[in-house]
């Protein structure tokens, strides 16, 4: 079991209470609440040259200043929640660490927007990007995984940080994993699944990745923690992979969701590892 001091202990309780989808109700909720601010915090403009435009319908920010191939990053929240400062934390540190651009589509979330209405903006920033590196944690590493899956040619690379594959959440693994998940559970996921769905069904590989074409992915790297209820859709993706597609694939035990961006002691070699991918796939 993993031990942590009590003030990371402190701190985690509060970022899993802040997003903790428990219950239906608690779900529905959290889908109805006001959107906030996604501008990236004052931490991170005064160490980096920042960027926005708006060329199609959404912000993308840019996170440095440096020419060349960039790294598009896509938070989480259930498709339904803001970017939020630990995202932009790691988008920092992938900016300092790599010396690469980091581009943040802020992708319109539910229930004003649906799924294809993000795969189409973030394949039109890919479009504009040019060849890039794709990472997102949780939805949006479903989301980086879905656009690598339908804008194959310019993506040189995935890091998925226990990316949500399957929409409707019916693999038989999570029974024995949620129990043990602290922050969620399916049951308050699922109105974020529905709304995000739109007219579509949960199964469509647009929505759910798991359901769609594995083959010519380029390099990618899936990061879970074993107290995750992502853990067993990530197996069922390593064992799906085709064999000709690189796969760099770490369970940490005793971790959490997202474990990369929280403050607890595995995160910085989840860190090192997720910028070492980067740097051997786009220099």
């Amino acid at each position: 079991m993993l031990t942590l001091p009590m003030p990371v202990v402190a701190t985690v309780i509060r970022l899993t209470r802040l997003r903790r989808y428990t219950t239906a109700d608690r779900g529905r909720r959290a889908l109805a609440a006001p959107k906030t601010s996604s501008a990236p915090p004052r931490s991170l403009t005064r160490r980096f040259d920042v960027s926005r435009s708006r060329d199609h319908g959404f912000d993308v920010y840019r996170v440095g200043a440096a020419a060349g191939p960039a790294v598009i990053y896509l938070h989480g929240g259930a498709y339904s929640s803001e970017i939020v400062s630990q995202h932009w934390d790691l988008i920092g540190h992938i900016a300092a660490e790599t010396g690469r651009p980091v581009h943040v589509p802020i992708y319109g979330l539910a229930p004003a927007h649906h799924g294809l209405t993000a795969l189409e903006f973030v394949q039109r920033v890919i479009a504009d990007v040019g060849r890039c590196y794709l990472a997102g944690d949780s939805a949006g590493g479903g989301l980086a995984l879905i656009a690598a899956q339908n804008t194959p040619g310019p993506v040189a690379g995935l890091t998925l940080m226990a990316p949500w594959l399957d929409l409707t959440m019916s693999n038989p693994g999570i029974d024995q994993v949620e129990p043990h998940d602290p922050w969620l559970r399916r049951a308050g996921l699922h109105p974020m699944a529905a709304a995000w769905a739109g007219d579509l069904p949960l199964t469509d590989p647009r929505l759910s990745p798991i359901n769609g074409d594995l083959t010519g992915l380029p390099p990618t790297q899936i990061l879970v923690g074993t107290r995750d209820i992502t853990l067993p859709d990530c197996r069922l993706l390593r064992d799906r992979m085709p064999p000709e597609v690189p796969l760099t694939y770490h369970e940490q035990p005793g971790a959490i969701h997202v474990y990369p961006l929280l403050p607890v002691p595995e995160a910085r070699a989840g860190r090192a590892a997720i910028v070492n991918h980067i740097r051997a796939a786009i220099g």
